[in-house]
């Protein structure tokens, strides 16, 4: 294994405007690193760049344009897009694979989910243990798969129905105990692995938050956060949260996707989400 200290190239993040990637970004800049940031929209690059940064803008799916991204680099940051059909997510998958072989790229940090472990049936998660599987086949290559828990963040897709019907809406059952985790703390624990590089070979860490919530207690939370003491949650339909994807961009394949997600965590037992749908090994709780 190539020592961390000979390797002095820069970092590349995929997905830099996204959640995590922005905070990875961020913080690997101030701390005086080299940093190429990457994503399909320049203008929201831009703001990198005013920091030091190297930009470069390609689709995911654009195999050649990620070789060019990873060459050199000292380690990269990588993840899938939110999916917008399973197809998407293969095509999409195999090129950042591709990408990471042909470059010679040694380390890597991939952002997974939990249930990434299972093969089918959990929506866009499976398309994550499929980019795991072939991130695993590339000889030489140091991966880290960060199988992060639900996103607080997810939450804020609900703002229109919190502004339109006065309830928190969603599709998850209400006193299912999830393990969730804010994108700060995904993104924090990246930078100190992507500084280090201290992991080797083929590795899962699970990132799983403090505790475990249900959608009745984080809504509870968020109530009192912005000053609404009185606001519920509400489960919708799986049909009518689907169109409501749909509404707001979400491709109907996409769409799908994510209630094939809703009806693989609903069908855990309320006391064990958190053990059947992401497993124990190798957990950090951050």
């Amino acid at each position: 294994m190539i020592s961390p200290v000979a390797l002095n190239g820069m970092y590349v993040i995929l997905g830099a405007s996204g959640n995590t990637g922005s905070i990875i970004a961020n913080s690997l800049l101030l701390k005086g690193e080299k940093v190429r940031v990457g994503g399909r929209d320049a203008g929201r690059l831009q703001r990198f760049v005013d920091k030091g940064a190297e930009a470069f803008t390609a689709d995911m799916s654009d195999a050649a344009a990620l070789t060019k991204a990873f060459t050199g680099a000292r380690a990269a940051y990588l993840l899938l897009p939110p999916a917008k059909s399973r197809e998407d997510q293969e095509r999409e998958s195999s090129a950042i694979a591709k990408a990471v072989k042909e470059s010679g790229l040694r380390y890597a940090v991939h952002l997974s989910s939990y249930g990434a472990q299972v093969p089918e049936g959990t929506g866009p998660v499976a398309g994550l243990h499929s980019s795991e599987q072939k991130l695993n086949a590339i000889s030489g290559l140091n991966v880290l798969h960060l199988r992060a828990a639900y996103f607080m963040e997810n939450n804020l897709a609900a703002i229109g129905t919190i502004h339109g019907m006065g309830v928190f809406g969603n599709a998850l059952l209400p006193d299912v105990k999830l393990p969730m985790i804010a994108t700060r703390d995904v993104g924090d624990y990246a930078v100190e692995r992507l500084l280090h590089l201290d992991f080797s070979s083929k590795q899962t860490r699970e990132l799983l938050g403090e505790r475990d919530l249900s959608m009745t207690e984080a809504i509870a939370v968020i109530a009192r956060g912005i000053g609404k003491p009185d606001l519920r949650y509400q489960q919708f339909p799986y049909n009518q949260v689907q169109q409501a994807l749909m509404q707001m961009g979400v491709p109907p394949k996409g769409a799908a996707l994510y209630i094939e997600m809703y009806k693989a965590i609903k069908r855990r037992s309320p006391r064990c989400v958190r053990a059947a749908f992401t497993g124990k090994q190798h957990t950090d709780f951050v």
